[in-house]
């Protein structure tokens, strides 16, 4: 039997980002796979402190999951969840995207 190849660099970024969201789902919730308000609150501040400002103004995380939580039942979903890492990685793209034509320039 072949062995397999290890994961490419972006297969080990999505497995990431998946395991990031699940760490963030408590296991006693009678909602699987959603993340509280306080549990993204927390991911925020942890996990997003260099990329979002204000990830400890409490107002700030509030608008924010307010905008992801598109069904309004108070909690993201991963689905929601994927909404703000588009959010997040569109702007970065293109910081790097501008950072490398201005090198190769």
């Amino acid at each position: 039997m072949a062995e397999e190849e290890p994961y490419t660099e972006l297969e080990l970024a999505i497995c990431t980002l998946v395991h990031n969201f699940y760490k963030y789902v408590p296991n006693h919730s009678l909602v699987r796979n959603k993340i509280s308000k306080s549990s993204l609150r927390k991911m925020l501040q942890k996990e997003f402190r260099n990329m979002l400002t204000d990830t400890g103004n409490r107002k700030a995380a509030d608008k924010l999951i307010q905008n992801l939580d598109a069904n309004h039942d108070g909690r993201i979903c991963f689905d929601e969840y994927w909404t703000l890492i588009g959010g997040i990685t569109g702007p970065i793209a293109n910081l790097i995207r501008q950072q490398d034509q201005q090198t190769s320039d």
